[in-house]
């Protein structure tokens, strides 16, 4: 299973990327002047209170757990992107830590009271450091919406922390066919709908260097400095 730290991005890789986000239509600043002025930080959210206790994995791939024979349960997904600062310069050497729910709702954590079943071949946190362009890449399953109270739930969500230099950003990436979103309160913390939909991504169809019947899901994540 690979992992994706800097410098361990192949010309494969790379080049199944670069094709995902032309295909998408979606446009990644490449240099200071195409980007100057256009680009936002990215909103943050709260830490949340799952934030993963184990030492993180750096395997990029979380739809399975080392020296398990069977893979997570859930539509399978690879989510990639790139770390940039407000100018859009690449900010390489980036941390990036990831954590979500399974595709039941729940997160592999003992503070989740969550009767929802675990899901014992899903890893579900990683860290990740990014290529000298920027570059991250990792496979998941979508998570599944949670109960967050007796009247509240909380939409599919995924929960990043990136760190690069003196900025840092807590933030959850959520996906836009979740009814849950217009209710939830953090997400519409960030303000306006065009800030939101820094946050709100599109599953995308993948192409034939995919597996089959996965998905793609393109978030660049925004820092000051880097």
């Amino acid at each position: 299973m690979a992992t994706y730290l800097i410098g361990s991005l192949g010309r494969r890789e790379i080049l199944i990327m670069t094709a995902a986000i032309a295909g998408s239509g979606a446009v990644l600043p490449l240099t200071h002047a195409a980007a100057e002025d256009a680009l936002q930080r990215t909103p943050d959210q709260i830490l949340g209170p799952f934030y993963p206790l184990k030492e993180l994995s750096t395997d990029s791939d979380l739809t399975r757990v080392p020296g398990r024979s069977g893979r997570a349960t859930g539509q399978v997904l690879n989510v990639m992107g790139r770390v940039l600062n407000v100018v859009g310069q690449p900010i390489h050497s980036a941390r990036v830590e990831i954590w979500q729910a399974n595709s039941h709702g729940r997160y592999t954590h003992p503070s989740d009271a969550n009767p929802a079943p675990l899901d014992p071949n899903f890893e579900g946190s990683a860290v990740l450091t990014t290529d000298a362009d920027g570059r991250y890449r990792f496979k998941t399953i979508k998570p599944a919406p949670y109960p967050a109270g007796p009247n509240r739930m909380r939409p599919a969500h995924i929960h990043f922390q990136v760190s690069s230099g003196q900025d840092r950003i807590v933030t959850q990436m959520y996906f836009d066919d979740d009814p849950y979103n217009k209710s939830d309160p953090f997400l519409n913390s960030v303000g306006s709908a065009e800030r939101q939909e820094l946050l709100v991504k599109k599953l995308i169809a993948p192409s034939p260097d995919f597996e089959p019947d996965s998905k793609i899901v393109l978030f660049d994540l925004v820092l000051l400095n880097g």
